[in-house]
């Protein structure tokens, strides 16, 4: 019998050509696992001439301290390779709606070991704002149950730098680049985004009116008339498409989309962290050097869920997921409950290949929902009660 460990390893996917299927495997056992015979199928003389693949899937193994769960089936090979995975945010077309978010990546230089960029739906880097900025006092980040808070502040070189130093790299990575930009008042938005727009090869910009961490930092995303204000300004300034990422930080996400959708939003972001606190009682002090943080990480992401499913609902515009994702399911879920792209957040800080992971695992999920892409299942969930 072979013995397959899984505790040292981030296990997601295990491939074999069905005439490749290593002796001993379906007898083998997975540590942790139930042993389970895996039968070769469909058989050898199958008509259908075309390779299959025999997939043993171990799903979340050894991520978050949850149980694997072990799924074997078979998938015709050009299922997983030539699925369509692309999707459009109206004037945004995205090979795959799997994104990197903001403040969670880096430059992606620092991903460069771990990750191939040229799979990846999109990287967003992390937000610029026109003048440096050095960022909020330390302590910046404390880890919390099932996710962390932050206070970073925005921490950046400033806009000029990033436009010469950064941008040009970024830009050679073979996938969509969208820039997030924040300022301090109206004018900065617009005046940044007329400099990206003179650049070839930016496929967006995303406005980040939502940063619980910097003084200001949500006023634009708290008032629909700012909202739409700034998404305005950034649209007549500029022919690049347009992400407006908004807070959760308000009684009602809705009316703020809505507005950041009637201003010319080519998509929404949903959503940005919702702010929190820590606090060391034996010291009676705040955890935070800024006492208050921005939550994200796992903890989130039925309130995302849930704003996500809300704007669905209420406003004609696509939608981008943020929240908590961790998972293919997780990824699912967002998208049958509206979002047309998600972006993987706090996941890349303790697992940065999950947005390859996640791009390699979907055709199966949509296949197995009967669908032949990503657009046949967005906003697919169905919430009417039968009565007996």
């Amino acid at each position: 019998m072979v013995n397959v460990p899984l505790a040292a390893h981030h296990v997601q996917a295990v491939f074999f050509r069905e005439d490749m299927v290593p002796a001993g495997l379906q007898d083998a056992n997975f540590s942790g696992l139930p042993a389970r015979p895996l039968t070769p199928i469909p058989p050898a003389n199958s008509p259908d001439s075309s390779p299959h693949l025999l997939s043993l899937r171990l799903e979340g193994a050894d991520v978050g301290g949850r149980q694997c769960l072990m799924k074997d089936r078979f998938l015709p090979a050009e299922v997983l390779k030539n699925m369509d995975l692309s999707v459009r945010l109206n004037r945004l077309l995205l090979k795959n709606p799997i994104l990197v978010a903001s403040g969670t990546f880096g430059y992606a230089r620092e991903m460069s070991a771990f990750v191939e960029f040229e799979k990846l739906g999109g990287i967003i880097p992390k937000t610029v704002t026109p003048a440096p900025r050095p960022g909020n006092p330390p302590p910046r980040t404390v880890e919390t149950a099932s996710g962390m808070l932050n206070s970073i502040g925005l921490d950046n070189d400033g806009f000029d730098q990033f436009v010469a130093e950064k941008l040009p790299w970024l830009l050679t990575l073979g996938t969509s680049i969208i820039v997030n930009i924040a300022g301090k008042c109206m004018d900065d938005f617009p005046r940044m985004a007329e400099v990206l727009d003179g650049i070839p090869g930016i496929a967006a910009i995303e406005l980040n009116i939502s940063c619980p961490n910097v003084s200001g930092g949500v006023d634009f995303g708290t008032d629909p008339a700012l909202a739409g204000q700034v998404v305005k300004s950034v649209c007549q300034s500029c022919r690049l498409p347009v992400i407006a990422k908004l807070t959760p930080n308000v009684t009602s996400v809705v009316p703020i989309a809505q507005a950041a959708a009637e201003a010319g939003a080519d998509a929404v972001s949903l959503v940005n962290t919702f702010q929190g606190m820590a606090i060391d009682w034996r010291r009676r002090r705040p955890v935070l050097g800024n006492i208050l943080g921005g939550l994200s990480g796992p903890a989130i992401k039925p309130l995302a869920l849930r704003i996500v499913w809300q704007v669905r609902r209420a406003v004609q515009v696509p939608i981008i997921g943020i929240g908590g994702i961790q998972s293919l399911d997780d990824v699912m879920e967002f998208l049958v409950a509206g979002a047309t792209a998600v972006q993987i957040g706090t996941a890349n800080f303790y697992n940065p290949g999950l947005a390859n992971q996640l791009i390699t695992e979907l055709p199966e999920a949509i296949r197995s929902l009967g669908a032949t892409g990503p657009g046949e299942i967005i906003g697919c969930l169905h919430t009417q009660t039968t009565s007996k």
